[in-house]
């Protein structure tokens, strides 16, 4: 598992509760963490913090997984 990975489940441990610790990286964050859209954006908002980096929206279009946010905080590091 990525150190990235790691950290990504938890901020969303820390924001959505123990559930989120038990995440796996390809389980869909909606329906596994029982979040919407604003939901997501606000620990989006956590992980540009915890990383340093800012994340365009058009790098998000499609990614629903903590593997995808992984994989696009590693491309803006």
């Amino acid at each position: 598992m990525s150190v990235h990975l790691t950290r990504l489940r938890e901020l969303a441990t820390e924001r959505f509760g123990p559930a989120a610790a038990e995440l796996s990286g390809d389980a869909d964050l909606f329906e596994a963490l029982g979040i919407d859209s604003m939901q997501a954006l606000d620990l989006l908002t956590d992980l540009e913090n915890a990383f340093g980096v800012e994340i365009p929206d058009y790098e998000l279009q499609g990614v629903h997984t903590l593997a995808g946010l992984a994989e696009v905080v590693e491309r803006r590091l």
